[in-house]
């Protein structure tokens, strides 16, 4: 464990630690941040093709990452995500085989939004959780 360096050690505690809201905004974080970096290499040159490649995929997987861990027993809203996480890991398709700005960026547009709602979501969860374990009356409305 020594062999590790710091930074490597802190983002493995903080994930073993997170809770499963933040663990999904750090999902998200993840995406956007490989999606920046294709976009930043763009427009590709014969020099890095294959490295912004890698980033699109890196962001690929972790869009099939949020799209297994839904439960679609959870109803409509996990219906509703997975059809967004098809059709943004469609869109992330469409940029890698053409090496195009313009599907990274939307794609990106639509994670950020998803992740501030996730932010939001992950913020309250602690909250209602305590306020329903408590077993008295929310006068917090």
């Amino acid at each position: 464990m020594n062999s590790k360096n710091p930074y490597q050690q802190y983002k493995k505690i903080q994930i073993d630690t997170a809770d499963q809201g933040k663990l999904i905004v750090m999902l998200y974080d993840g995406a956007i941040k490989f999606i920046n970096n294709a976009i930043n290499l763009m427009p590709p040159k014969p020099d890095n093709m294959e490295e912004i490649h890698n980033y699109i995929i890196r962001a690929q997987n972790i869009i099939t990452e949020l799209m297994s861990s839904l439960n679609m027993e959870a109803g409509d809203i996990s219906q509703r995500l997975f059809s967004i996480y098809m059709y943004i890991n469609n869109r992330l398709i469409d940029a890698n085989m053409k090496k195009e700005l313009e599907p990274l960026q939307e794609v990106k547009k639509y994670l950020l939004e998803l992740r501030e709602a996730w932010e939001e979501a992950a913020k309250k969860a602690p909250k209602e959780a305590a306020n329903s374990q408590s077993g008295g009356i929310n006068i917090a409305t």
